[in-house]
């Protein structure tokens, strides 16, 4: 009998049932918030305020500022309008770029 007894308490769940898998299931979703809020925060927060500085700069360019293209080119705006931009990049040559091209104003 002394073994009977030994193997149903062996057998029985831990925790009593049903409330150690509601404690577990609460935690999990607590850790996953707090991963989706750190990965918000760590890398989607700052790429949108990057994005909008960028906007802004692209916004202010005028002609005769001085920029850089993401490909590295230096050269003097001469004509613009709402999507392409013609730089200057030496005495007799103009080259037309798309106006995300611009990386920096200068």
């Amino acid at each position: 009998m002394f073994i009977g007894l030994q193997t149903a308490y062996a057998m029985a769940p831990a925790g009593g049932g049903s409330q150690g898998g509601g404690g577990s299931m609460i935690s999990t979703l607590i850790m996953f918030a707090a991963v989706i809020l750190i990965m918000y925060f760590l890398m989607i927060r700052p790429q949108q305020k990057r994005q909008k500085e960028h906007q802004k700069m692209l916004s202010s360019i005028q002609k005769g500022d001085k920029v850089v293209t993401s490909s590295g080119i230096h050269g003097t705006v001469t004509e613009m309008d709402d999507k392409t931009i013609v730089l200057r990049v030496d005495e007799n040559t103009k080259l037309k770029f798309d106006r995300g091209a611009v990386a920096n104003k200068i």
